[in-house]
């Protein structure tokens, strides 16, 4: 009894984007989804409680795809969304007009990904110029993926 018109070749086992987690529960350095972004949270603080309620929890942290700042106010006792992310390292083969060709460990090649405009970006291309064989650290959040490092790479 199976529906002809499901495939299940593909899929992600049904992994959410993000998951819940008490605000009070949030710590420094860990990442949150502050105004439907990804961030990593750079500043917490603590209000007392008020007269009426909650204490509140103030959260300050950078996008961590486009590096701006979000801010947001909670009550300590609601969730909050914490983006899951992946990191994951590529071999770079190739740099084409703009775009990064990454091979992964299965020697997949994957050419959809952008070269950062950042400092990162030139320090990519300039060291795939002069020859170097080099690994990029790619994190994907959300749906939104990008390169945010780079390694030497070290013969096994």
């Amino acid at each position: 009894m199976s529906d002809p018109d499901v495939d299940f070749t593909s899929g992600d086992a049904g992994a959410s984007m993000t998951y819940p987690m008490q605000c009070s529960a949030l710590r420094k350095n860990g990442h949150v989804v502050l105004k439907g972004r990804p961030c990593k949270i750079v500043e917490m603080s603590t209000s007392k409680t008020g007269k009426h309620g909650h204490a509140k929890v103030h959260l300050v942290g950078i996008d961590i795809f486009t590096g701006k700042k979000n801010e947001d106010i909670c009550p300590s006792t609601h969730n909050m969304d914490v983006p899951n992310i992946k990191r994951l390292d590529y071999q770079l083969v190739g740099v084409t007009e703009g775009y990064l060709s990454l091979m992964k460990d299965n020697g997949e090649i994957r050419e959809d990904l952008k070269l950062p405009d950042s400092e990162l970006g030139k320090e990519i291309e300039s060291k795939f110029d002069a020859g170097e064989e080099i690994l990029i650290s790619v994190l994907s959040a959300m749906g939104e993926e990008c390169a945010v490092a780079i390694k030497a790479m070290t013969s096994k």
